[in-house]
């Protein structure tokens, strides 16, 4: 059996520590209700995919809605600790 390898030096290096860091986890857990909020909106849209909408389903969707509405008005009137100091 014949291996084949690149015999190319890879053209960007990746680098070494490949965790985030703690800004960029900071900044997912900031987020991270308005993530939430979109996955729970979007599961009540794909329980309509194979199925007509009740009157539940038309509620659920709403309550979601606003939910992400919430999180993201939320997200947005958060002071950052930075502009504070």
């Amino acid at each position: 059996m014949k291996f084949i390898v690149a015999r190319q030096k890879p053209v960007t290096v990746r680098p070494a520590d490949l965790e985030p860091t703690d800004a960029e986890l900071a900044a997912i857990e900031l987020e991270m209700p308005v993530v939430t909020a979109e996955v729970e909106l979007l599961d009540a849209l794909i329980a309509l995919l194979d199925r007509p909408a009740s009157e539940f389903d038309a509620r659920r969707i709403r309550r979601a809605h606003n939910r992400v509405l919430a999180a993201r008005r939320d997200l947005a009137n958060r002071q950052d600790p930075k502009e504070a100091a």
